[in-house]
């Protein structure tokens, strides 16, 4: 029977607490989510800041797909992050909205097996979120506060659930701790097997597009100064052609070494195109030939953007459109394409 006589105040009111971090996490993780599976991009993706790099290049690794970490187009790691929200949530607030005076067995009776059902789920949740920090220091090395935050919403709940109820044996709550969280990380380091040799070759599956076209991929490291990723696809005559063509045309690609949309830009080009041929201009001050007096002279916001006969145009584009806004008239058969 729960003891009420001698609640302290966070015991008093830690199922609200602990349902409302849960809920703010659940719209956290809905919100990437939905981004993610309708194809757009997240919102620190598009500072200019190397943040921004680090949070796309974790949210589109390998690790955000543990069940398909080559095609990544799988359910995103953040789905099942919403529900577990979702039920912490629910587990927190449904015993409130029972009355206590009308219905006094169920609540009590709810009250019991929610608290254990939230300090196993809150103790496989740290322990999750304990790993992906872990991943995220030591082998994407880079910063993601969408995932810190998601990291300190597990520990708090954890916290709240330890402190915020009567427990009559704590022995037994360490020993189904340490049982939970040993189970959580075998689990874990059983599913992201694939994922961590992916990483270690940083070979990633080929894959053709409905067209016939190369769908590229990005890596699983963190960019590097100067030059961020070397460009791994190889130019043909149409990427060489249009290349060209955007030379003369005085078009001008910005972009700074540690923006993965950059990379996507380069990788459709491929090495020769974009090394002996286009015309661009690197924004970061440590990048190889860096400029970045001239990226603010020209008001550049986004990376990549590209000034075309004046007009800008921002974020990645297909070699498609840059031939159309350019007049490009030669062959376009370019061999890779985003997915």
């Amino acid at each position: 029977m729960l003891r009420r006589r001698n609640q302290t105040w966070i015991q008093k009111k830690s199922r609200l607490i602990i349902g409302a971090i849960a809920i703010v996490g659940l719209i956290l993780t809905l919100y990437l989510t939905i981004t993610k599976l309708a194809g757009g991009e997240v919102a620190c993706t598009t500072e200019v800041a190397n943040t921004a790099a680090g949070c796309s290049s974790v949210l589109d690794s390998a690790y955000a797909y543990p069940f398909d970490p080559q095609g990544k187009t799988g359910p995103p790691l953040s789905l099942f992050g919403s529900l577990a929200y979702l039920v912490m949530a629910i587990f927190a607030l449904s015993p409130l909205f029972i009355n206590p005076e009308k219905s006094k067995q169920l609540r009590l009776s709810l009250e019991k097996w929610t608290w254990w059902g939230m300090l196993v789920g809150s103790f496989a949740m740290a322990t999750f979120s304990a790993y992906l920090m872990y991943v995220l220091a030591f082998e994407l090395q880079t910063v993601c506060y969408y995932c810190i935050g998601s990291a300190l919403f597990s520990l708090s709940l954890l916290t709240l659930t330890i402190i915020g109820n009567d427990w009559e044996d704590m022995g037994q709550i360490i020993f189904t701790g340490v049982a939970i969280a040993l189970i959580t990380l075998v689990s874990t380091v059983g599913v992201y097997a694939n994922v961590n040799a992916d990483v270690a070759t940083n070979q990633p599956a080929t894959e053709i597009s409905q067209n016939g076209k190369i769908i590229i991929t990005r890596p699983t490291v963190e960019a590097k100064p100067p030059i961020g990723w070397e460009i791994t696809t190889t130019s043909g005559e149409s990427e060489i052609a249009l290349a060209k063509h955007l030379a003369q045309s005085d078009a001008v690609m910005y972009s700074a070494y540690w923006c993965p949309h950059c990379y996507d830009q380069k990788q459709l080009f491929g090495q020769e195109a974009f090394n002996n041929h286009l015309k661009k201009i690197e924004c970061a001050p440590d990048g190889l030939k860096g400029e970045p007096q001239k990226c603010v002279d020209a008001n550049i916001r986004a990376f990549p953007t590209w000034i075309i006969q004046g007009q800008v145009y921002e974020g990645v584009q297909s070699l498609e459109k840059l031939a159309k806004l350019t007049g490009y008239t030669g062959e376009q058969n370019f061999k890779y394409t985003l997915r």
